[in-house]
């Protein structure tokens, strides 16, 4: 068994390369082989989002805090709230943030394959961003 204390894991601010805005990242528990999974508590500031991304396993998404916006590849912007539990198929694309005006705070868990987690790809633009205020 392990423990790790609250405050015992120093939080990290999101990569300008993979996130619009202010994200911070308050890591959870780290995959040790033979186990895989990665858990993150990450909170989006009002406008901050993910860049479009995949995930070669899956995520799992629990939204903890807030209002935020989830869109897969050619599908609508979705509302998210406390409670929802987002589930991204394994290779899907898709981003995910706070709305315009409410941060969000979701546990992300994903699992790492041949030490990947994630594959990032371009920028959610200002347009497809703007798209999800009718969502709110």
């Amino acid at each position: 068994m392990e423990i790790k204390r609250s405050g015992s894991q120093p939080s990290s601010r999101g990569s300008e390369e993979y996130f619009t805005g202010v994200v911070r990242i308050d890591p959870l528990h780290q995959a040790s082989d033979p186990s895989r999974t990665l858990a993150a508590n990450v909170t989006f500031e009002p406008g901050a989002r993910t860049a479009w991304h995949t995930h070669p396993l899956g995520q799992i998404l629990v939204v903890t805090a807030g209002c935020g916006l989830v869109q897969r590849w050619e599908g609508p912007i979705e509302q998210i709230r406390p409670g929802d539990v987002i589930w991204f198929s394994p290779g899907e694309k898709h981003w995910h943030g706070a709305t315009k005006t409410t941060a969000m705070t979701h546990i992300a868990i994903v699992e790492v394959l041949d030490r990947k987690s994630a594959d990032w790809m371009e920028k959610v633009s200002e347009e497809q961003y703007a798209a999800g205020m009718n969502a709110e």
